[in-house]
């Protein structure tokens, strides 16, 4: 069993769009996103915006999801931050370690410059919860609020 986690190409544009959509269809998220977001996400990724970077999954040749980060700075930590904004996982593919090895990847690739690794999840996904609190991972008593344009 070989798992590779790789930058996106533009031969992932398709599996990634298709794979956001089933994630934006859980339960395990608040709400809906435009599908045109994606497809713009997906096209600054590959022009190297030095905000994000997006992964994709491949087990056994085979597309297994895809993931997402994006770098701020916080003067909390004095330094920046890496957010694990996404990661998904096909169905097929869940239960074999690639969440781990994904989150994994990013940490070492940022464990340089930055002070903190961030993420969000929904008090419902219980199994993402276990899995993050096992990597170090620790709820923070903060309320997040948005303003959407």
């Amino acid at each position: 069993m070989a798992l590779l986690i790789r930058e996106f190409q533009p031969c992932d544009k398709t599996d990634y769009i298709e794979a956001s959509k089933q994630f934006y269809s859980l339960d395990a998220v608040l709400h809906p996103v435009p599908e045109e977001n994606f497809a713009s996400t997906f096209e600054e990724c590959l022009n190297h915006n030095p905000f994000m970077k997006g992964y994709t999954f491949v087990y056994d040749d085979v597309y297994a999801g895809y993931g997402l980060v994006s770098y701020t700075w916080s003067n909390e930590v004095g330094g920046l931050v890496v957010l694990l904004e996404e990661a998904y996982i096909l169905p097929a593919f869940q239960g074999r370690g690639i969440g781990s090895a994904y989150i994994r990847r990013v940490e070492e690739e940022n464990s340089d410059r930055a002070k903190r690794f961030r993420l969000e999840v929904t008090r419902s996904n219980t199994a993402a919860i276990a899995l993050y609190e096992r990597l170090g991972y620790e709820a923070f008593d903060y309320m997040q609020m948005v303003k959407d344009l």
